[in-house]
């Protein structure tokens, strides 16, 4: 599916708060507004059903050389599983 694209004009002084907040959470500006607003419509009972998820914070990962299946890393890593330090 397609992403929807918009103008959005803003206040600098907002961009400039939203811009480094963005950056303290490993996200592009762009994907902090999408994150804020997800979490508004869902605050606000008006999410839709199937409603894609977002991408993960941060850089994407490179693909694992010995072919493991990413997707069960990420799994891993976001339950606990995988990494953690002693």
């Amino acid at each position: 599916m397609e992403r929807k694209k918009i103008l959005l004009r803003l206040d600098p002084v907002v961009h400039d708060a939203l811009a480094r907040w963005a950056s303290d959470e490993l996200r592009s500006t762009n994907s902090q507004i999408e994150f804020l607003l997800r979490r508004a419509l869902s605050e606000a009972g008006r999410l839709p059903d199937g409603v894609g998820r977002m991408r993960p914070r941060g850089r994407p990962r490179k693909a694992p050389e010995d072919g493991t299946d990413q997707e069960e890393e990420e799994e891993e890593r976001v339950d606990g599983d995988a990494g953690e330090a002693g």
